[in-house]
């Protein structure tokens, strides 16, 4: 099948720096074959004695991440793929986690769902005035639960449970920066993308034992969430079957 039609994930390393860039023509949303090459690009980024940085983007100048793939949802049928389904999101941010160098995300545009997920585990994470954020999954009867712990830990409870809880509407870019959700934003994609060319060559001329130490030190606390996201992800698998979910999502798809 055509690359164009099932999507991509790239792993370029260059003056130091490890891009991975994934790409879905549905608006870069993420199918589960996406989600387990971008979590094994992520770990050889890690492993690759060819660079000292990563860098997390996605193609085109629109939707940097449309959250989880609704056709692959609603073909979801019993517990085992929903939850396996719900694990590829976890399997992404524990290797992000697990990274051994620093995560610098790129968010030119706006992150839905999972997307927000992937911003949030990242470890400096930078956007354009375009990266709007929404959490839609109560709105199609789920709940953000793997991406959860991702976005608490980096805007807080309060921060969180407003975009969980108010699950139709967007919140700016400059609110997910207010909150911590992004570090920088920038007028333009230009400007977005000349910074972190110019952030991530002095992090390649820092030292990568202090980056590899100030990593660890970041994710303190966060041992745990091999479990903890495998227990969310069963929750979501099981919420996925529900009637209330199955016609939500069709809706949802009939309005695209």
């Amino acid at each position: 099948m055509d690359k164009k039609q099932i999507g991509s994930v790239s792993l370029q390393h260059e003056r130091g720096v490890s891009t991975i860039e994934f790409f879905h023509p549905a608006q870069n949303s993420l199918p589960g074959c996406l989600l387990s090459e971008l979590a094994t690009a992520i770990q050889q980024a890690g492993e690759s004695g060819e660079s000292a940085v990563v860098v997390l983007r996605s193609a085109g100048d629109r939707t940097f991440c449309a959250g989880a793939s609704f056709d692959e949802l609603s073909a979801i049928s019993d517990f085992e793929k929903g939850k396996q389904f719900f694990l590829g999101f976890a399997n992404v941010i524990n290797a992000m986690r697990q990274c051994p160098k620093l995560v610098i995300g790129r968010v030119q545009g706006k992150a839905v769902g999972g997307g927000v997920g992937l911003a949030a585990a990242t470890d400096y994470c930078m956007a354009s005035k375009w990266a709007s954020v929404r959490l839609s999954e109560l709105a199609i009867g789920i709940g953000p639960f793997v991406v959860g712990p991702a976005v608490e830990r980096k805007v807080g409870l309060s921060a969180f449970s407003q975009l969980a809880i108010n699950a139709t509407e967007w919140q700016t870019a400059a609110w997910a920066k207010e909150k911590g959700l992004f570090n920088e934003v920038f007028e333009t994609v230009e400007q977005l993308d000349a910074y972190i060319e110019h952030f991530t060559q002095i992090l390649v001329n820092s030292s990568p034992e202090a980056m590899r130490h100030l990593k660890q030190v970041f994710w303190q606390g966060a041992e745990h969430w091999d479990q903890l996201l495998k227990e969310r992800a069963a929750m979501s698998g099981q919420l996925v079957l529900s009637d209330f979910t199955k016609k939500a999502i069709e809706a949802f798809k009939q309005k695209g």
